[in-house]
């Protein structure tokens, strides 16, 4: 990932030594800007990069509406993003995205946000505020710009914050069992086996139903869990700790062909999160 943050960076370097500055007035402003901007790039390469950023929005400031301010603000937020200022990062990048609508680097600068969002994820006891901010910020790139170079890095990373949020409601879900509080903990385990069904926690989820429902009386919606379970998933292990929760002799029923639709319809009406 910083691989591809830096080979862009890269270019848009070489990019800057290539292109000339036409029409700006007045030319004391001008040079003054560009001397400031030639300053930047030489803090960056000694590693200070809170100064450069400073140098880099001083150099914006005094070329408004060009090809090199936005140069200028992209090169700034990637040197607070550098550094882990990513609140300032963020602000940059949204700003860079108002002023500069139109620069060939709007793409760049939507991916870095996300990647932002993405670097600031915790593990999943912690607040899920920023899997949310970052799932929202990938899903919006890739709806944009869905043939770039990024959003093959960005699909992946997709991946893995549904991944992270499903993991974060089987958290809270097996926080709420260890207090026997049965209704919030199906609650939460309903949003992974309807939300989040082609991740690794699906299949936990399911087994800890079975485990509540038949401790709670219902045995009904114990057994269809357990069907739902072994249906997809009849190699795992906790397809087979799920019919031992029942009895040790339980095995789900095998499905013909012609019951499968009406399975399905009864399962995700016993699993709609609005029942």
């Amino acid at each position: 990932m910083r691989l591809i943050i830096l080979s862009f960076l890269i270019l848009l370097l070489f990019s800057c030594t290539k292109t000339e500055v036409k029409d700006l007035e007045p030319p004391s402003t001008k040079q003054e800007a560009m001397d400031i901007y030639k300053d930047a790039l030489s803090y960056m390469d000694e590693g200070q990069y809170l100064i450069a950023s400073e140098k880099f929005d001083q150099s914006e400031s005094l070329l408004p509406q060009t090809e090199w301010a936005a140069k200028s603000a992209l090169m700034s937020s990637y040197c607070l993003y550098t550094i882990s200022f990513y609140d300032e990062a963020i602000l940059n990048l949204k700003r860079f995205k108002k002023l500069y609508p139109a620069d060939p680097n709007i793409d760049y600068a939507s991916y870095l946000i996300a990647v932002i969002y993405y670097e600031q994820i915790l593990d999943e006891k912690k607040d899920i505020e920023k899997l949310i901010f970052t799932k929202n910020a990938i899903e919006d790139f890739l709806k944009k710009y869905p043939d770039t170079d990024y959003a093959m890095d960005l699909k992946f990373k997709l991946d893995l914050v549904i991944n992270q949020m499903a993991a974060k409601e089987i958290s809270i879900a097996r926080f709420y069992i260890q207090n026997e509080k049965w209704i919030p903990a199906i609650n939460r385990l309903k949003i992974v086996v309807e939300k989040y069904d082609k991740t690794i926690f699906v299949e936990e989820a399911l087994f800890r139903l079975v485990e509540i429902y038949y401790r709670i009386g219902l045995i009904d919606e114990a057994k269809a869990a357990a069907s739902l379970l072994g249906y997809n998933y009849n190699s795992s292990e906790w397809y087979e700790k799920s019919y031992t929760v029942l009895n040790k002799n339980y095995k789900p029923t095998k499905i013909q062909d012609k019951e499968e639709n009406k399975l399905v319809d009864r399962i995700k009406k016993i699993f709609s999160i609005n029942d």
